[in-house]
């Protein structure tokens, strides 16, 4: 039977998938620590106080491309190049998702406005990895190489997901309500159409390692283009609400460093 955890299974279980995997997450998580530590060195006086708190969110990223390629390391692989079309953190830059890397290779500060969408742009983005890693601990918190990473990046996602909900809510009680429902509207509409086309493109190279037949191939498909219909018609909704997080001032620590053995 097709499911979830049988999809997972057999990524992890072949070496040339595992390692493309991996290799993604990797990338991923490295361009999103190196985003929020340009960010946090641009930010403007006024918000000074965020600065620390995007500095250790960009060291939860940094952690955790470092634990992907540490499991890869632990098989005996190396990292693998990512295909363009399955590099879902450049493709939301390339389509104006968040702020620009061009304007973050300057040494000019940034406006409250693009604070407010850095924080809208990764609330979006964190409802997915929250989810994503959710699906993950579920199947494999107890997994024996896999478990301690999975159990510590999920935890991280929920602190990041916390921390975005705390800090826009405070930005709404500012004045800049409209702004952000605009922007996280944007953002959670561009996310889902990127999001359905990186999974496709995944699916479509782990089923030429994988030798998936047509069939399976294609209900994996059909799957992911029902995820996008259901978000399309109303289940970004997810995405764009607010409310205050039980976990308050989730970032005003320290990032955790990763396991010794991950």
């Amino acid at each position: 039977m097709l499911s979830a955890k049988s999809l997972f299974q057999e990524i992890l279980d072949h070496d040339e998938s595992f390692a493309l995997f991996c290799s993604i997450a990797a990338s991923g998580e490295s361009q999103g620590g190196w985003e929020n530590a340009r960010i946090a060195a641009l930010v403007p006086e006024s918000q000074r106080d965020l600065a620390p708190k995007i500095t250790r969110h960009g060291a939860d990223e940094d952690k955790h491309g470092r634990i992907f390629n540490a499991l890869l390391r632990k098989r005996g692989l190396e990292p693998v190049p990512v295909p363009p079309e399955t590099d879902y953190t450049m493709l939301l830059e390339r389509n104006g998702i968040g702020l620009a890397h061009d304007k973050l290779k300057r040494d000019e500060p940034l406006t409250v406005q693009d604070i407010v969408t850095y924080l809208a742009h990764s609330r979006v983005t964190e409802q997915r990895a929250s989810e994503q890693m959710e699906l993950l601990r579920k199947h494999f918190a107890d997994h024996p190489d896999l478990g301690r990473a999975v159990r510590m990046i999920s935890n991280d996602e929920d602190n990041h997901l916390a921390y975005c909900h705390e800090e826009l809510l405070r930005f709404a009680y500012a004045g800049h309500g409209r702004v952000i429902r605009r922007t996280l509207r944007e953002c959670a509409l561009a996310e889902i159409r990127i999001y359905r086309d990186v999974s496709l493109a995944v699916m479509a190279h782990m089923g030429r390692i994988l030798g998936w037949p047509k069939p399976k191939a294609a209900l994996l498909a059909a799957g992911i283009h029902a995820v996008y219909l259901y978000e399309r018609l109303g289940g970004r909704r997810r995405m764009v609400s607010l409310r205050m997080p039980e976990r308050r001032d989730a970032l005003g620590g320290p990032a955790t460093p990763e396991p010794e053995a991950a």
